[in-house]
């Protein structure tokens, strides 16, 4: 029998407490069993942002909200979207997003690990070697050439 979860009554089994970066949420493709895409309910505290802005590589987003106004940026600027709202972020830097409470928003990927994130505003690249939640992080102002070290 499938499993099944109710993405309105689901109960929040992670949060972020950063400063500026306040949120619950529920890994909601795990409670089905998910294997191919990923989906999360983020509850976004007002005025707090889901996570820092970034894009990716390998993985395609959507955004779906389930309540509230929550702000989208994006290349293209800055916009409200509201209750019902579908939004796709590419891959690549076009995909480039962040989110700002309140609001409640269903992420879905389709992606698996490995993959890439690349965060503009701090210069940072993060990679997704498998699973498990492993996260390496560096700037890319470290790159090195390469052919280094050979």
């Amino acid at each position: 029998m499938p499993r099944r979860a109710n993405i309105f009554t689901a109960e929040y089994t992670h949060e972020s407490d950063r400063p500026g970066f306040g949120w619950r949420g529920a890994r909601i493709g795990e409670l089905l069993g998910a294997a191919k895409i990923g989906a999360s309910v983020y509850e976004l505290t007002d005025g707090e942002w889901s996570f820092p802005y970034h894009f990716h590589h390998g993985v395609e987003e959507w955004c779906w909200v389930l309540r509230g106004t929550p702000l989208l940026r994006s290349p293209d600027g800055e916009r409200e979207l509201r209750e019902g709202d579908v939004v796709c972020f590419a891959l690549g830097a076009p995909g480039a997003h962040a989110l700002r409470g309140p609001g409640r928003v269903m992420l879905f990927s389709c992606g698996a690990p490995p993959y890439i994130s690349v965060y503009p505003d701090s210069d940072k690249v993060g990679v997704r070697p498998g699973p498990g939640g492993d996260r390496l992080m560096f700037r890319r102002g470290d790159a090195v050439d390469y052919w280094e070290g050979e």
